[in-house]
């Protein structure tokens, strides 16, 4: 199939339209015709060749929302016209026991990622959501609920799935007192998700700006973390936090926040982090964690549970022309919403 996306041909290197062809459908495979491509902080990184080198031509995009145009002859959960959705893998090995226990994300033998990873049968480069198309095996396709607006629900395939899966291993419920650190496209949708289930929420801003923008998605206010005052009160006071800082910060001023035996969990910066001091550790049995996004059975575990609950990412939704924009505006902050690419503006 020949299709149109946008790619970077090298490190930071602007996005431009790139013409190619995706595979033929194999019998486990859905063809799909991408509607929206959410905007990630992890195709930033990749293009810029944070985590490594890369191989270009690449297209990112791993929060995808589309049509099915096409399914292989064996493909039995998807038809012709579904709306569905794409995240941030399209393969794993399916035989280890990770891959059996519905966590694909940690397959012993590597997921395939949506974009810049070798395909498991030919061997070619994957190419993500920042197109026209995609051909994506059955297993990896997840149903988006009638009762969500697909111009906006593509965030939720990656900072949806990233934000619930460790509210939900670490049984956030009603009254559990969470901390969110970042009120950005990962930020935000942690804030929503926590308050669905009941928690009581506070967002960790540097900013006091935020404090609007906190209280209309739900968190009960504030706390600033350059205020030394209001963080030395708020020690011990929370059950959960969530890390949502996409860049190295120092985590060591949230720990002493967390009560005894509370979790601090890092979903944002992966990379170095500041030296972390044990002291608060020790003395309070707590804990730092890390969390990968979720597996594909809890991917539309969250689609559903954001239609039960009304939960949908705030957006701002721009065309293909203005992708660059965009990926400048999140260079320089981090804000409160994700970007969403209309691929109707894509044209072949």
């Amino acid at each position: 199939m020949k299709t149109i996306g946008y790619a970077a041909h090298g490190v930071s290197e602007e996005l431009v339209p790139y013409h190619f062809e995706r595979r033929e459908l194999r019998s486990n495979d859905v063809s799909i015709e991408i509607l929206f491509s959410g905007i990630c902080h992890s195709d930033l990184h990749t293009i810029n060749g944070d985590w490594g080198d890369q191989p270009y031509p690449l297209i990112p995009g791993h929060e995808i929302i589309g049509k099915v145009v096409g399914v292989g002859a064996d493909v039995k959960t998807f038809k012709v016209g579904d709306h569905v959705g794409v995240g941030c893998m399209v393969d794993s090995c399916q035989e280890c026991k990770q891959c059996k226990g519905h966590e694909e994300q940690f397959c012993s033998n590597g997921f395939t990622a949506t974009y810049g990873s070798k395909d498991r049968v030919d061997g070619s480069i994957t190419q993500g959501g920042y197109s026209k198309h995609i051909v994506v095996r059955e297993e990896f396709v997840v149903n988006v609920p009638k009762q969500l607006d697909i111009s906006k629900a593509a965030p939720i395939l990656c900072a949806g799935i990233t934000t619930y899966s460790p509210l939900k291993k670490w049984n956030v419920t009603k009254g559990t007192r969470v901390g969110v650190i970042g009120l950005g496209g990962l930020g935000h949708m942690g804030v929503k998700l926590a308050v669905a289930m009941g928690a009581e929420v506070t967002v960790i801003t540097r900013s006091k700006d935020k404090l609007e923008s906190a209280k209309a998605i739900g968190a009960k206010g504030i706390l600033v973390s350059t205020d030394a005052s209001a963080m030395e009160k708020a020690s011990n006071s929370f059950d959960f936090i969530l890390d949502t800082v996409p860049v190295k910060h120092d985590f060591n001023i949230y720990t002493p926040l967390l009560d005894i035996d509370g979790s601090l969990v890092v979903v944002g910066q992966i990379g170095a982090m500041e030296e972390p001091q044990t002291l608060p550790l020790i003395f309070g049995r707590r804990r730092i964690s890390g969390s990968l996004i979720g597996g594909v059975k809890e991917t539309q575990e969250v689609l559903d549970f954001c239609a039960e609950h009304g939960i949908l990412p705030e957006v701002e939704t721009i065309t293909a022309l203005e992708i660059n924009k965009a990926w400048e505006s999140l260079q320089k902050s981090n804000p409160a919403h994700r970007y969403v690419i209309d691929m109707n503006s894509l044209n072949l």
